[in-house]
Parts: structure tokens; C-alpha cells; sequence
């Protein structure tokens, strides 16, 4: 008894020091649920941060847009829009099936046109039904058409910003991500086509285009087919909303073969990959506008290249894995063998069907890309076109301005690491730089992928500079002395963060650096808003200029004049004027035009150059063999509005020469250029677009008055029309509408 006594006091004495360990680690799972709570706090005030962060990035990408609405009214903007606006509501008041069946007669005549097959889809179909969703669910029925048509731009701009967030975010992490969505949701070169009233395929297709590729991103991070099939879906979008779905179709592509070459090839590229170009193709061939050019055209077969290699590739992996090495060897052998076989068949077969077009299967515009010359040599009519020209380097600074900065750092940034998120945006911005420097229509391809590099570059340096300035702060010193024990545990803690500390600066540049940063962001918000308040909101159908005193003079003759038409023709008159004006003229003033902004038959179009580049009687012989009952030009001569026919009369005559060879450009050039004075060439100063813009201005501006776009006097004060006769001059002379003749009158006075 007294053994077990004594076994039974030291089992007692034992007993404290095996609660001991059990009192300290009850203290740090304490600690630990502690942390862990405190550690979801912070979490949770760092996505609620995150949130509220978004939705004002969203808010402003809608409210920056709005300039044009404060400044001027809810009006459609530019030329294009308003063809999608008039094809908008007919689906609206008519239904979807209307749209697809609409026959347009009152453009190209005497063709027409087929518009559900000849149209992208996707922007009308959007506002058709946002317009009946507005109509039907929520039951606002003041909300017109035009009114959703207006506020495309502006919603679709915030869509932008969130998809951009969230690619972003998943690449680099969610600082960057909300740096990139602010930088897409201010940058000008974006609100240029996204502004309030831009109802054109752009203001929703780059919300398509960065929601595909953060879509596509996704698919081959996680290797989810659900992901790559959502991925196609948007890709769908892309293609039914704009042509330039050719940059996705070929982009990823390229970053998928970019992959296969420095070995990161795995299942979940594969899967994302296939699931994306099987799918997006299947999808893009339902569209009407599109057919069969999914899988005939060159511009989309390199998805089916990289798609067949990356099925070779995922052989050899698994007859490495499955086979012995002797096995392999026979197998790989024989696959190679195999494979040359069977590519070199498949290419003699791609080439010679390529062949049998003269542009390789190529579209013109994607030969103007990969050749800038192409165009001009060959297809005047692309371009013709101002957005079709190389921009100007001011063009990239005042457009992106802080985002083409930091982008060369953002692309740095990616390589630190290399994944395979951060090489596709790498890939992007170096394929965009080259092709918006070609075209400066694609500088609105550009803008997405310099905002995430910049966003991307923001963010690490912020975070370079946050981290310096934290630990960089000197130590408050204490009142009274530290015990030993915690001056060590703070040594320790100084020598542990030793580490911490390499790549920091000192303090008082990291401040310098935070409130230099600061000031940038401000600055470049503060241009964009200028830009977006001043550049682009301006409609092109109505313009302003300030006066003397600081007012602002608005300038209203587009509308004057298709009002005019309107209301003073016959429904069924046939207006001829260039392209440029067709869907304007068709929308606002509801008459039958010759051509229009589709610019789909270049015989056509060269049909009215030749007319305008005629002398008067040939232009009205060849306007009366049209049925054409009024002409109209744009003259700027009076108010300096440069955009006018008189600038853009050069085109019509290359448009004109390239189908009619009595039309030949040198003829029109006067003593070592093109002008329009005194010593302009004779043969110039007889065209129909010649009398008609200057005819009576000699009146206003005198015989020695000077056209002020051109800055010179003009080379004929006495023009005289005998088959044509002025049917009205709107306010500032900016559009000068003639009416056809029936018979030439051969005694006029003047």
C-alpha cells in the first residue's frame, strides 16, 4: 500500500508537469484563434474595402461618359450609330424576326441591302433587349430607345472595368487589379468610343474582349471546361458585336503556342484551349455575317494549328508516360514520321485552297495590317478611311497618356514570375502596340492592355514604397526601461525582418515616391476628364467653338440640313452624296441614298467619286441615269470646318480611278500639289464637287475673300450651274444641298 502510496504521490508530483504542456498549449490555441479571428477581420474589411472600391471605379467609368448629355443633349453621335440606331428600332417596335428578314431599300439604290446578313448582331440585339427588360420587368415605359441606345457606352464601360478587375486580380492579385479597372474605366483613347451617344459596336465589343480573355485565363488556370465553354460563349458576343474578333481568335492562339514552346504545356491548357476554339468556332459559323469564314478564312487558322499541334504535343506526353523508354523510342519515331506526313499533306491542301483567292484567303483590312502599304496601293477605299491611318506619336501620349508610360515597366513586372496569365498580357501589349501604330482605330485595342501592364506596374511600386515607409519608421522611444527579456525579443524581431527589408528605399524618398505617385494619378484622372469633357464628347453632327468672350457657338447644319430634306422632298427622292454621310442621311432625314458608311461594293462608291470628280454635264448624266433627284456636299470653306469634301475630294478621285480609268489622280493636282486657288488645275476647278461647294461664295466672302480651312483664295469666283440648282444653303454654308435638273438650263441669271 505504501508502494502505491508512493507510486500514487509521484503520479501526483508527475500530474503538474504533464499539465503544463497542456495549460501552454490551450494558451496558444487561444492565440491562435485570436489571430485567426483577427486575420478574417482583416480579410473581410479588405473585400468590403475591395467592393466598395470597384463600384466607384464602375461609377466613375458611367459618369465620366455623361459629358456630352450635361453639354449638349441625349444625341446619337458620329455616322455608324446611327445605322445601328435605325436597325435598333425596328427590332424594337417590330421583333427580333424583323431584323433578321429586314430588306433596307432605301440604301444603295438600286441594290439595297440585306442587313441580317450583312450586320454584326450583337450591339442591337443588346439594346433590343435592355430596351424591352426596361419596358416589360421594370415597367419604365417613358424609356425610348434612343435613350438605351445613348447609355450603351456608358453601362458597357463599367462592365469593362469589372471584367479588366477581375483578369487582372487573377494574374497579379487584387491591388493591381483595381489599378487596371480604374486606369480602363478613365482612359480617353476608350471613352472616345464609349462616350455617351456612341452607339457604335466598339462601346460594347472591348467589354467582349476582356471579359473573353479573363474568361479564357480562368479556363486554362483552372482546367475547367465549365470555364472554357463560358469563355467561347463570350467570345460569341465578341464575334456577333465587332470584326474585330480576329484579334482574340488569333492572340490566344499565339500565347497557347508561346506556352507549348518554353514547355508549360498541361492538362488544363489543354482543356481551356480545345473548349475555346472547338466551341467559339461552332458558335461564330451560326452568325449569318460570318458563315463559313470561321473555318475558309486565313485570319482564323492559326486556332486550328496550334489546336492540332497541341494535340500532338498531349500524344508524345502520353507515350512518354505510358510506354518504356525502348517503346518510346519506336512510337516517337514512327509519330514523327507520321506527323511530317500528314502536316505536309494538310499544308499542300491549306496553300493550294488559299491559293485560289487573290488575297490568300485574306481580308483587306487584316493585308493593311500586316502590310501598312497594302491599302493605299490597293484598296483606296480602306484607306480612305481616317481611322484607318497611322496615328501620330502625340496620339499615344494624349490617349494613354499615364498607361504608355508605365506599360514598358508592367511588362517587366510580368516576367517576375513568368506565369502563364502574365504572358498572355505581355504577348497583348507588344501585338497592340504594333498594330494600333499601323492603325489608329486599334488604338482602342491597345488601351485595355496598356491599363492592366500600367495597373500592374502601379501596384508594384506602390508596394515597393508602402513597404519602405512601414519599415523604415524609427522606433518610438519609451519612457522608462525595457525589461532584458523584451529589448531581446524586439532584436530578434529587427534581425527577422532583416530580410523584409531588402528592396526598400528610406523612408523619406518612399514618402516622396507615395506622394509622387499620388500626384501622377491625379494628374492623369484630371486630363482624362478634360479629355473626355472637351475631346470627345462633341457629337459630329453637332459642333461648337468658343467666342470671344468665352461662350460657346454651337454649330447645328447637319441637322438643319436633313431636317430640310425631310420635310421638303418627296418620301421617295434619291439623295446622292459620299459615303461618309449615307446612314445619316438614310436615319435623319428618311431618304433613299446611293451609298452608305457599309461601304460593301466599291463599284458603287467609285460610281459617285467618278460623278463628283466629272465636270458639270457628265456628273448630271451620270446622277440622271441614277435617279438621283438632290446632291448634297459638306463645305467648310466659310466657318473653317476642315472635315468637308473639299479635303476628302482627293479619295473620291483614287476611289473613282480604281474602277474608271478615264479618272487619273495627277489630273486634278495643280502646280506640285493639291489646291484649290489660282493655280489650281484646270480640270479641278470644272468638278461638279468644285462648283458645287464654291457656287455664290464669291457673294458672301467676296471675289478676294479666302477659304478658311484651305487658307487661300479660291481659283473660280464665277462659278455657274446649268444642270444643277441650289435647293437650300444651311446657316453657316457647311452643307449646300442641290436639286438634279430634270432638262439643263442653258440661259441663267446671275
Amino acid at each position: 500500500m505504501a508502494g502505491g502510496k508512493g507510486k500514487s504521490s509521484s503520479g501526483g508530483r508527475d500530474h503538474p508537469v504533464r499539465a503544463e504542456p497542456q495549460h501552454g498549449s490551450s494558451k496558444t490555441s487561444n492565440q491562435e484563434k485570436a489571430q485567426v479571428t483577427g486575420n478574417e477581420n482583416q480579410s473581410g474589411i479588405a473585400s468590403t474595402i475591395e467592393t466598395v472600391s470597384l463600384v466607384l471605379i464602375a461609377a466613375v467609368a458611367f459618369a465620366i461618359r455623361l459629358f456630352s448629355i450635361v453639354k449638349y443633349e441625349s444625341v446619337i453621335h458620329e455616322f455608324d450609330p446611327y445605322f445601328n440606331y435605325r436597325v435598333t428600332q425596328l427590332a424594337s417596335e417590330k421583333g427580333v424576326d424583323a431584323f433578321w428578314n429586314f430588306f433596307d431599300d432605301r440604301t444603295w439604290y438600286p441594290l439595297g441591302r440585306v442587313v441580317g446578313g450583312t450586320i454584326y448582331p450583337g450591339l442591337t440585339l443588346t439594346a433590343t433587349w435592355i430596351h424591352w427588360f426596361l419596358k416589360a420587368a421594370l415597367k419604365l415605359h417613358p424609356v425610348e430607345v434612343k435613350d438605351v441606345c445613348v447609355m450603351i457606352g456608358p453601362l458597357f464601360s463599367s462592365f469593362t472595368a469589372i471584367s479588366t478587375y477581375l483578369m487582372v486580380r487573377q494574374i497579379k492579385g487584387r491591388g493591381a487589379g483595381l489599378l487596371a479597372a480604374s486606369f480602363v474605366a478613365t482612359i480617353p483613347s476608350y471613352i472616345s468610343r464609349s462616350v455617351a451617344g456612341s452607339y457604335d459596336n466598339e462601346s460594347v465589343a472591348i467589354f467582349a474582349l476582356t471579359n473573353t480573355f479573363y474568361l479564357y485565363l480562368k479556363s486554362i488556370d483552372t482546367g475547367s471546361m465549365f470555364w472554357g465553354v463560358a469563355a467561347s460563349l463570350s467570345y460569341f458576343y465578341m464575334v456577333s458585336s465587332w470584326g474585330g474578333y480576329t484579334f482574340i481568335i488569333n492572340l490566344i492562339p499565339i500565347h497557347a503556342l508561346a506556352l507549348l514552346i518554353i514547355d508549360k504545356f498541361n492538362w488544363k491548357l489543354y482543356t481551356g484551349y480545345s473548349m475555346f476554339i472547338v466551341n467559339g468556332t461552332v458558335l461564330a459559323m451560326v452568325l449569318p455575317v460570318i458563315g463559313f469564314n470561321a473555318v475558309e478564312t486565313s485570319e482564323h487558322f492559326s486556332g486550328f494549328f496550334v489546336l492540332a499541334l497541341m494535340n500532338g504535343v498531349a500524344l508524345v506526353k502520353y507515350l512518354k508516360r505510358t510506354l518504356t523508354r525502348e517503346a518510346y523510342k519506336k512510337a516517337f519515331r514512327l509519330f514523327v514520321t507520321t506527323s511530317v506526313a500528314v502536316m505536309g499533306v494538310v499544308s499542300l491542301a491549306v496553300i493550294t485552297f488559299a491559293m485560289t483567292s487573290p488575297t490568300l484567303r485574306w481580308s483587306g483590312r487584316s493585308l493593311s495590317l500586316l502590310d501598312p502599304t497594302y491599302a493605299s496601293k490597293y484598296i483606296p477605299i480602306i484607306a480612305s478611311v481616317s481611322e484607318h491611318q497611322a496615328p501620330s506619336w502625340s496620339s499615344f501620349v494624349n490617349d494613354l497618356r499615364l498607361a504608355i508610360i508605365l506599360m514598358a515597366s508592367g511588362i517587366v513586372s510580368c516576367f517576375r514570375p513568368l506565369t502563364a496569365g502574365s504572358l498572355f498580357l505581355v504577348i497583348w501589349g507588344v501585338l497592340s502596340v504594333y498594330f494600333s501604330a499601323v492603325m489608329v482605330r486599334l488604338m482602342l485595342v491597345l488601351a485595355p492592355a496598356a491599363c492592366c501592364l500600367a495597373g500592374i506596374a502601379m501596384s508594384d511600386l506602390l508596394e515597393v514604397l508602402c513597404r519602405s515607409y512601414h519599415l523604415a519608421q524609427p522606433k518610438p522611444e519609451d519612457a522608462g526601461r525595457k525589461e532584458d527579456g523584451q529589448a531581446r525579443r524586439r532584436g530578434r524581431r529587427r534581425n527577422s525582418g532583416s530580410s523584409q527589408q531588402r528592396g526598400t528605399i528610406p523612408r523619406p524618398l518612399a514618402l516622396l515616391g507615395i506622394s509622387g505617385a499620388i500626384f501622377a494619378l491625379s494628374y492623369h484622372l484630371f486630363h482624362c476628364s478634360f479629355l473626355g469633357g472637351e475631346g470627345y464628347s462633341s457629337p459630329s453632327i453637332i459642333l461648337q467653338s468658343r467666342t470671344r468672350d468665352g461662350g460657346v457657338y454651337i454649330f447645328d447644319d447637319y441637322r438643319e440640313g436633313y431636317s430640310w430634306l425631310r420635310e421638303n422632298t418627296d418620301y421617295d427622292a434619291k439623295v446622292a452624296s459620299w459615303w461618309d454621310y449615307g446612314y445619316q442621311t438614310t436615319a435623319m432625314a428618311d431618304r433613299t441614298v446611293l451609298v452608305d458608311n457599309n461601304t460593301w461594293n466599291n463599284t458603287h462608291i467609285a460610281t459617285v467619286g467618278r460623278a463628283m470628280a466629272s465636270p458639270e454635264e457628265s456628273a448630271w448624266k451620270q446622277f440622271r441615269a441614277l435617279d438621283v433627284d438632290y446632291v448634297f456636299v459638306i463645305f467648310g470653306g466659310l466657318v473653317g470646318y476642315s472635315s468637308d469634301d473639299i479635303n476628302k475630294f482627293l479619295w473620291m478621285v483614287r476611289i473613282g480611278g480604281g474602277v474608271y480609268g478615264d479618272i487619273k489622280e495627277r489630273d486634278y493636282i495643280g502646280e506640285g500639289y493639291y489646291r484649290i486657288d489660282e493655280k489650281a488645275s484646270p480640270v479641278m476647278l470644272n468638278t461638279l464637287m468644285y462648283k458645287l461647294s464654291y457656287y455664290r461664295f464669291a457673294e458672301t466672302v467676296g471675289r478676294d475673300g479666302q477659304d478658311r480651312v484651305r487658307n487661300t483664295k479660291f481659283g473660280n469666283p464665277d462659278v455657274k450651274l446649268t444642270y444643277f440648282r441650289e435647293a437650300f444653303t444651311s446657316k453657316h454654308w457647311m452643307i449646300r444641298i442641290y436639286e438634279v435638273l430634270e432638262e439643263p438650263l442653258l440661259e441663267q441669271a446671275h
